[in-house]
């Protein structure tokens, strides 16, 4: 489905925090595709060219609506017509093109998991130029990978008054860094503010789960094509929790301070989507989901955690 409206990376549509007072850019009703571009998450104006140092990264060209209180660039909000805390957002992603380059970072602060593989001593940039069209990247060293584009964010502002930060992930979205959410897939948010107010950015051209450099390949989003719609449930229950229908299967999220608790969230949601799919009980689905459903950690680098389950297609008829 074409677009019925662009939202290109501006002035008026880039924001670096969630804040449910935020007026949107844009407002849609149900079943409007929406076509995206974004920055990467640094604000890029254009490839990293200097060198692998905090300075270098520092002195990177920025946005020129760049504010360096703020974390990722986002572009939006939009606004759902009728959408009012306790329904679901649904976001079809129909098409993720990303932009001509990339980079990735190493080491380039101390933390505790830099620190421990021995990485902030010698911190270094990937530089890598993308080919969308062949599906594609090449880094400076002659490296080349696979491209399986992705937003890392896509989210809906906290009901919390005020800004929060864009690095964690939240219940309702946001800074997600879940490889799976490629062209294809439907990603269910509970809504927290009236209008739902999405807002995207954080291009990855690909990444692994984990993302443990705390990078991927960061680059700016050409176009992404989203089509909004609005659910008084999933399954007959309010959706608590990050779900989603993908080329992999169902995938359930959980966020929390540490894994154990993040297992448990996505793992608790994977136990609905198969008790809604096959009319079972709890009991039974978990047995299931101890043969058929995978455990995957999807990100340790956003000041809490992320764990995915994953109920990949056919694996239970």
């Amino acid at each position: 489905m074409e677009p019925s409206h662009v939202l290109l990376p501006d002035e008026r549509t880039l924001h670096g925090s969630w804040d449910a007072a935020r007026p949107p850019v844009l407002t849609v009703a149900p079943g409007t595709t929406v076509r995206f571009g974004t920055l990467d998450a640094g604000w890029s104006a254009g490839p990293h060219t200097g060198p692998a140092t905090p300075a270098g990264l520092a002195a990177r060209p920025r946005h020129p609506a760049h504010d360096p209180r703020y974390g990722h660039a986002l572009t939006g909000p939009v606004a759902v017509s009728g959408a009012q805390p306790g329904q679901v957002l649904g976001i079809r992603i129909d098409d993720v093109v990303p932009g001509a380059f990339g980079t990735t970072y190493s080491g380039l602060r101390s933390t505790p998991l830099n620190d421990r593989l021995g990485v902030t001593a010698d911190p270094v940039v990937h530089r890598w130029t993308l080919d969308a069209a062949a599906g594609t990247g090449r880094n400076q060293a002659g490296h080349t990978v696979a491209l399986r584009p992705f937003l890392g964010v896509i989210g809906v502002p906290p009901a919390e008054p005020g800004e929060h930060s864009t690095i964690p992930p939240y219940r309702h979205g946001g800074n997600l860094d879940c490889r799976e959410l490629v062209a294809g897939a439907t990603l269910y948010l509970p809504v927290t503010v009236p209008g739902a107010l999405l807002s995207v950015g954080d291009g990855h051209a690909a990444q692994g789960d984990g993302e443990v450099s705390g990078t991927a390949i960061e680059c700016p989003m050409e176009r992404v094509d989203l089509t909004l719609d609005l659910l008084p449930d999933l399954f007959g229950a309010p959706v608590t929790t990050p779900v989603a229908r993908t080329p992999a299967g169902w995938v359930t999220m959980g966020v929390a301070d540490d894994l154990d608790e993040a297992m448990a969230i996505a793992l608790d949601a994977m136990l609905d989507v198969l008790a809604a799919l096959h009319g079972i009980g709890r009991s039974d689905a978990l047995a299931l989901a101890s043969v058929v459903v995978d455990l995957r950690v999807t990100q340790v680098v956003n000041q809490v955690v992320g764990v995915h389950a994953v109920l990949p297609r056919g694996a239970l008829r």
